[in-house]
């Protein structure tokens, strides 16, 4: 008795019914392209946000502040953290120290008119300093104590009024567009940066956002946080920014991932049914050569084995259509509302090995659900029966 049907044979009954092959693994192509878009998407966001910050920095909260809008240190606080050993210092001498107010502004979208926030962050002078991703387009630095402001790439292509010699209004002052600068996909492109102090008296705030530290050492992190947990005057958080922008990423990702899933697994259903049907149509349509092929001695688990892998191949081609069309995403900019900070953020689909790996999976997966019924039907059929028919 024979075991394996060849695989030239079932790649032939494929291409044999290529019109029903097609279609079928269109309706496949649609889930999985939906399916890895929202992984490449909630991969895109994570990646944007962790790129965000730098290892040797440390960011400085209120206690308990999940997010930099709703975070408060006075400037008290802000002196000792200072003051604090194993900082480094510029080429001036100067310590490598950022205070930060980070508020939100409404500005209307190019295009559709439509206001949506955008992120304000007034720094210090070493703020650009302590990002290095960041580098400055066009134009200007915005000097310090004057109401100059540098827009990022993403804010600068998707509002209006943002490019460079323009002049936006908030906090009760006019502030004049002296730069645009690159901030290589990170968070910050979609940001404006400003004045800290300024930008505090524009809002009429007496607390900063946060306090960005350099350090000198990045292997003696550990030191400088004992010292700031130790110190009963700072009731503050203090984490590498590389890790607090990797939290800010979870949420929002997470939330796209889940729901993502479970449009794609409610989408699979009909895809699913489709390659059942699909393959229902074929093992009627073969009955005389099932019959032949258990005639000429394979066996009934070479038959199944036979179907499932037809739809396995069926689903390949859908999976590979599919993925094909997704990983054309990666070259559209899109963007969301951030849910930690209800600003707007800019990121681009990020397609990685292993989402491809397991969209490959997920289409998989859809073909063995819908061949087996198919595929046992046809292992259990009877020669006689088979051969009667034909």
């Amino acid at each position: 008795m024979l075991n394996v049907v060849p695989f030239s044979y079932i790649a032939r009954n494929l291409w044999v019914r290529r019109v029903t092959t097609l279609l079928t693994a269109a309706g496949m192509a649609l889930v999985v392209y939906t399916f890895a878009t929202v992984l490449m998407m909630s991969e895109g966001i994570r990646a944007t946000l962790v790129a965000t910050g730098q290892p040797d920095n440390l960011l400085v909260l209120r206690k308990g502040a999940g997010a930099e809008i709703n975070s408060g240190v006075d400037r008290v606080q802000a002196s000792i953290l200072e003051s604090l050993p194993g900082i480094a210092t510029g080429r001036s001498g100067e310590r490598l120290v950022s205070r930060e107010t980070v508020v939100l502004n409404s500005l209307p979208k190019l295009g559709t008119g439509k206001p949506s926030n955008v992120t304000m962050r007034g720094m210090g002078a070493a703020g650009p300093t302590l990002r290095p991703q960041v580098k400055l387009a066009e134009g200007r630095w915005f000097r310090q104590g004057t109401a100059e402001i540098v827009v990022g790439h993403a804010v600068t292509a998707g509002f209006e009024g943002c490019r460079l010699g323009d002049t936006l209004r908030f906090g009760g002052r006019d502030w004049t567009i002296v730069g645009t600068f690159d901030a290589a996909k990170t968070a910050f492109d979609s940001e404006i940066w400003g004045d800290a102090d300024l930008m505090m008296q524009s809002y009429r705030r007496s607390l900063y956002s946060t306090v960005v530290l350099h350090l000198a050492d990045g292997a003696r992190r550990q030191r400088t946080l004992d010292a700031i947990a130790a110190d009963p005057r700072l009731q503050v958080d203090a984490k590498p920014e590389i890790q607090f922008y990797e939290e800010q990423s979870e949420g929002l990702a997470k939330f796209i991932r889940i729901l993502g899933t479970v449009l794609s697994a409610i989408f699979s259903i009909g895809a699913i049914v489709g390659a059942m049907i699909t393959m229902f149509a074929t093992v009627a349509q073969r009955t005389g050569e099932i019959g032949t092929l258990r005639a000429l001695g394979f066996r009934r688990s070479a038959v199944l084995l036979a179907f499932l892998c037809e739809s396995l191949l069926l689903s390949v081609v859908g999976g590979i259509l599919g993925l094909t069309g997704a990983s054309l995403m990666q070259a559209v900019d899109i963007s969301t509302t951030n849910f930690q900070t209800f600003a707007e953020l800019a990121f681009r689909f990020k397609l990685t090995p292993g989402i491809a790996a397991h969209t490959l999976l997920f289409a998989l997966l859809m073909g063995l659900i819908g061949g087996f019924v198919p595929a046992w039907r046809a292992a259990r059929l009877k020669i006689v029966d088979c051969l009667r028919e034909a």
